[in-house]
This record gives C-alpha cells, structure tokens and sequence, in this order.
C-alpha cells in the first residue's frame, strides 16, 4: 500500500456503515484464511493468519490497503459527518483512462492465454482501487507510469509481516526491508517471477500500471483457477492479500464496477482515504490498547503503583522475600526455521520432448542439519534458464508444501517449443538457504516409424507427372508423432543419399525444380508431400525421407518412355501380287 495520498477523504459514517452492512450479507460466507495442499492450491479456512502469514507467497507481503468501500447507488449521497465533503456515486466509479485501459488491455490478454480464468477486468480495478486508489487517482505518464513512487510501509514486523530486502532497494528504494511498489503493490519478491510487459517496451516496471495490471492477471489465474466461480474467485484474491477484511473489501468494489463505470482523465480520479493500518479508517475497527500500551504515550494516572509486599511469617518488621528470577524459554523454532537444507527426494532425469509432458516429477525432501525430515515448510520451485517450459499450471513458480516425511512434489513439468536445457530451482520461502538445482531438457519432437498411406504404384512417364501425392504417417512409440521436423530427397542411389540431379522433381514457388524439401508433420502425424514431376529421363530412382527421431522411409518411383505410336502408313490387309501376264 502507498503512503498516505495528498488529500483524505473519508465518507460519511452513514454510507460507510449501510456499505459496510452491504458487504457483510455478501460475503458472510466468505473464509478469511488460506492454506495450501500438496499441489499447491490454496484454500480458505476459518482462522484469521498473522501478520507473516504466507506473506511472501503474496502479491503484496499482506501490506496495508485502503479500506474505503463504494457509495450505495444513491442518487443523493449520504451526509457526512466530517467537513469533507461526500464522493457521489458518479465520481466513484470513475476510472483514469490510461488505468482503465490497462485493466481491460491485461483481462483481454487473459482471456487468449488463459481462458479458462474468465478474469474479469473489474476484479482488477478492484485490486487497484483498494491497493493504490487507482495509481493515485491516475498520477500515470502517458506510457502508464507512475508520475511519482507509490511505495508501501517497510515489511519490519513492526505490525506488518517481516520481509528482509530481496532486491538490494532496486524496485522499492530500501536496502534493508522489502517494501509493496507500484499500482498494484507487488513485493519485490514476488515481481521477481510475476513481473510482465504489459506495455510492449520490453521492461517488466512495476511502477507501470500496464505491466503491473498484466502481471496481476496472470498471479490471479495460477493454479488453474475458474474465477467465475466464488470459490476460486475467494482464493485467489486471499493469494493476494491474506485477510478476510481485504477480501470483502475487494468483492465490494468488483461488484459496484460489474453494475458500471466510466473513463475520467488522468490524475481527475477520487482518492481513497482509509488505510488498513490506520485504527481511525479500518473496517472493522480494532479494540484500541490502553493509552499506557501505545507507543510514545505517558499520562500520570497510569503510572504504575509498587507493589505492597505481604509481611513475613510469623508477623513483625521482616525483610522482604527475594523475588526469585524469572526464566523465560524461548519458543521452539518453526518448522521453517527448523530446515537446514534442501535435499533431492528420488528425481530422475528430467527430459521431454518438445510440446510433451516431463514424465517424471520433481520431489524435494526438506530437512534440519542432522537429516531429520521437515513438515509443513514452504517450498518454492522456480524454472529458469531461456525456455518457454512451464509447469502444468501455466505458471514458471510453483509453491508446495512439505507433508510429514518433508517431501515437496512439484507440479509436472510442460515442455514448450524451445529446445535446450533449463533449470528448476528449488527454496525454502522464508530463508535464505542455498537453492537445490534440476537440471532438465527438452529435446526436439521425434519419431521412430514412417509408414505410407495407401499402396498405389508410384509410375509416370517421361515429361509428365505423378497421379499420386505421396502421404506418410509419423509415430514414436506407437503414438501420432505431430510437429515432426522431416526431409524428403530424391537420392542418387541407395548408397548414396545425395539429391540427384536428374529424373522425379518437385517444384518450388518459382516452379524450379527442387529435389530436396524440409517438411513437417501435422497434428495427426500426417506428412504430405507436394506434387512429384518428370523429366525426360526413364529409369528407376529412390525418394527417402528422414525425420529427427531417426525415422527413415524409402519408396521406389518409376518414371517409362511413352510407348511409340503405331505409324498411319502400316496396313493390316493382304498384299496383292501383280498378275502374271497370259501366256500366249
């Protein structure tokens, strides 16, 4: 959450509360915590977390929000209590237009690559209006940048979860604590590996509100989340700030933009006022402590009376008794804290071919100095490397949690199109322990049998062409080899693989022949080849076509000399002798 804005405005007592009421009947059923299984779901439970809770597994390190929650559809806004004027219903649900283009440019992106999301661009301005008011009622250049820093409280412990710097202050200015930054308030831990280019510059900002909105669609949709469903929907935005007040706050704000909103200029946008953080504007507010409990606050009725110390046994004027030392036993370490070092739990080589499934998962067994397993530690696996492998989820990170013989089990990993070698790294969230590596690979799509469909004698004469287009079917173990890089050649001889110059040919685009072509298989493992023609020259001659994989197929072509036309001079009749002369 940023600091606080130029100016406060605070709604009147009477809005806030029948909004507060609103929200309370909407969400009544809503869980205010999360846990995480084995494959790294989350799911809501009943108990409110601490402050530390999952902090660094989320978008924004549980960091302060506003807590302003949307006027009622009122045409006549409720009095206020204060000096400040009311925001009418009309100003709130304004959207800077640059903000707004971003919101709706990031869910359009979502809905091609991860369909099955169904994020909705309200949830986004949602996410914004309470985590920045909107990059401050649109304070954005032209490009979507903040005009100004918006940087959250340091993550000390001091109230907030104690998040050590991650990022040497490049992200948040700070050196010694991770601070939220930016429009949609990502720690720099977690825009680490969240971060996106929204914008097309080809930097990953998350002071820019077109990057930042990107990467908080796709933070939304991981784990194959259904957002249109309430469910899901509730997970993901506890993923994103652990609180149950939060999670109230933002489906207040998603259903008051799904009921309308409107552009307004930049830097015209309504300020919220009320921060989480802040006992006068949270919702609810907390029990305040006692004024002698309060930093900074002395008042001479609460300094504290000696005393009386009970006369000794047996009456009369006795030294009092010594007070016996007070021990204190440190509390036992959690089961974080309890890790040493991350060990590999049986995986075995990590290779797949292109556009495949890694058949073999990652497990990684966490365990103290002394090699004892570790349950219920946070385990984060990264992959890394120049690839376009993710794992099952869509997603490059992927959190676990230790069962009780302390293994972590990563999701499968998806290879991409991109060959090559990639790494998986694997930490323990919350320590600064060594990363345990898998190296893996990706190889290029194979096949092993090529076959030809249909059993047509391939025959031509001189000068003419094939009747037939050639068509082969691709497999590797037996299943439809598709996306199968192939080469055809018309060969000299069977010892000798090299492109004839003479006989069969194929054309190119500019009907030159060509005896050699690069192909590839379809979906269904089918390899087509284009047109086959004849010079004039007969004979017999081969066509072989390889693929990666080393699946090699060779078919005899027979080109034959037209057969000769009978001459118009031949006759099929008897032949007439002249006649002898008579005798005489």
């Amino acid at each position: 959450m940023g600091p606080q804005f130029g100016r406060r405005l605070r709604k009147g007592a009477a809005t806030t509360a029948v909004a507060a009421a609103a929200v309370a009947a909407l969400s009544a059923s809503q869980a205010p915590g999360v846990t995480t299984d084995a494959d790294g779901r989350q799911a809501t439970t009943g108990a409110q977390p601490s402050p530390d809770a999952y902090a660094e597994d989320s978008a924004t390190g549980n960091s302060p929000y506003y807590t302003d929650l949307p006027p009622l559809n009122s045409p006549t806004p409720s009095p206020s209590t204060g000096t400040t004027p009311p925001v009418t219903g009309e100003a709130q649900a304004g959207i800077p237009e640059t903000v707004l283009d971003a919101y709706k440019k990031a869910a359009t992106r979502l809905r091609d690559s991860k369909p099955g999301c169904n994020l909705p661009w309200e949830l986004l301005a949602a996410i914004g209006k309470v985590e920045s008011g909107h990059a401050r009622g649109g304070n954005v250049a032209a490009n979507g940048t903040t005009l100004s820093p918006i940087r959250g409280p340091q993550l000390n412990g001091n109230g907030f979860a104690n998040i050590s710097d991650t990022d040497n202050g490049l992200y948040d200015g700070d050196s010694s604590y991770d601070r939220a930054v930016g429009p949609m308030q990502f720690i720099p831990s977690t825009w680490s590996w969240a971060g996106r280019d929204g914008n097309g510059d080809g930097v990953e900002d998350p002071n820019n509100v077109y990057d930042a909105a990107l990467a908080a669609g796709h933070y939304l949709c991981r784990f194959g989340w259904d957002l249109s469903t309430q469910a899901d929907l509730n997970r993901a935005i506890l993923s994103y700030n652990n609180s149950s007040d939060y999670l109230n706050t933002v489906l207040s704000w998603l259903e008051y933009y799904r009921k309308g909103t409107h552009e307004v200029p930049d830097g015209t946008g309504s300020l919220p006022g009320n921060r989480s953080d802040d006992p006068a504007g949270a919702s609810p507010s907390p029990t305040p402590p006692p004024a002698s409990d309060r930093p900074g606050s002395e008042s001479p009725s609460t300094t504290p009376k000696p005393t009386p110390t009970p006369p000794a046994s047996g009456g009369g004027s006795a030294s009092p008794s010594p007070t016996p030392p007070v021990t204190t036993t440190p509390p036992p370490p959690t089961p974080t804290e309890s890790v040493h070092h991350l060990e590999d739990a049986g995986t075995a080589t990590l290779t797949a071919m292109a556009g495949d499934t890694f058949g073999e998962r990652i497990s990684t067994r966490a365990e103290t100095k002394d090699g004892t397993a570790v349950g219920k530690v946070r385990v984060r696996f990264t992959i890394t490397g120049s690839t376009d492998a993710t794992f099952s989820t869509g997603e490059t990170v992927a959190t676990v949690v230790t069962g009780s013989a302390g293994i972590a089990v990563a999701p499968a990993l998806q290879a991409g199109e991109k060959t090559g070698d990639f790494t998986v790294r694997a930490t323990v969230v919350g320590r600064t322990l060594p990363g345990l590596d898998y190296g893996a690979t990706v190889t290029a799509r194979a096949a092993d049998t090529l076959t030809r469909v249909g059993d047509t004698a391939l025959t031509c004469v001189t000068g003419g062409e094939f009747a037939e287009r050639i068509q082969l079917k691709a497999a590797y173990k037996g299943a439809v080899a598709d996306g199968v890089a192939a080469t055809a050649t018309l060969i000299k001889s069977a010892d000798d693989p090299t492109a004839n110059d003479q006989g069969p040919y194929f054309k190119d685009a500019d009907d030159t022949a060509v005896r050699t072509l690069s192909l590839k298989t379809d979906a269904d493992g089918l390899l087509k080849l284009p047109q086959l023609y004849a010079d004039d020259t007969a004979g017999t001659f081969l066509l072989r076509v390889t693929t990666t994989g080393g699946a090699t197929l060779t078919l005899e072509l027979t080109v034959a000399a037209p057969e000769p036309t009978p001459s118009p001079s031949d006759s099929t009749g008897e032949t007439t002798s002249p006649s002898a002369s008579p005798s005489v």
